[in-house]
């Protein structure tokens, strides 16, 4: 499963910091889940990478859209729906972020998922903190929780470090894994954080003061862990 894919290099004013390697298909995929419409994270050149080899499954209303921009085998979910890939389960979960899509894109609710398989594992989109994450409390084995976003400054939607921390303290799981931090820079004056990795470490400092009993593991772009 690929949660929101982004192949490219730059997007707009954002340009790929991340080292090279470990960009582009992982070999095969069996389906995509997107969080929400926003270009950083719903990429059609790197989606029409993908159609026709994988379901796409993206928050509602936005399946005609997609479809008319030539990527396929589209599902609509709304939060608290549930869709079936291959043995396991994904469940729409809410999440806390703006739903439009600029500058004259459709609008959707965003969305995290729940991937219920042998070992559950949560995909938070991009989401500020909100108090019914607890909901998922002893249902989740890895959290993939967004630590920042692409700049020096973070808008109302997202999680923080510490807000992060937070959300794996009331989510409870076995493994949190920081995410969304490190990979893209804006080049706009400005737009770039002066210590790309500062995010993910105040994350596991928060971490060790709200949720001590969450194990922590640091994932840089273009690594993998094995659980």
């Amino acid at each position: 499963m690929l949660t929101d894919p982004v192949f490219r290099d730059r997007i707009g004013p954002l340009l790929r910091i991340a080292p090279e390697g470990g960009v582009g298909l992982p070999g095969r995929v069996d389906c995509v889940l997107l969080s929400h419409l926003h270009a950083d994270h719903l990429d059609l050149p790197s989606l029409r990478d993908v159609a026709g080899l994988a379901r796409v499954v993206t928050p509602y209303p936005s399946g005609a859209w997609l479809e008319r921009r030539g990527v396929g085998d589209v599902h609509e979910i709304r939060p608290g729906e549930e869709v079936g890939v291959g043995g396991v389960r994904v469940l729409a979960t809410p999440a806390l972020h703006d739903r439009r899509r600029y500058p004259l894109g459709p609008a959707a609710d965003p969305v995290g998922y729940l991937v219920s398989g042998a070992r559950p594992v949560y995909f938070a989109g991009d989401t500020d903190l909100f108090e019914a994450m607890a909901e998922l409390r002893g249902r989740v084995a890895v959290a993939l929780l967004p630590v920042w976003g692409w700049g020096p400054r973070l808008g109302p939607g997202h999680l923080d470090p510490e807000r992060a921390a937070k959300a794996a303290a009331l989510i409870a799981p076995e493994v949190a894994i920081p995410i969304h931090w490190g990979t893209f820079a804006s080049r706009l004056p400005g737009g770039r954080m002066a210590d790309p990795t500062l995010p993910a470490r105040e994350f596991v400092r928060f971490a060790g003061r709200y949720a001590p009993s969450v194990r922590i593991r640091v994932c840089a772009p273009g690594e993998r862990v094995e659980l």
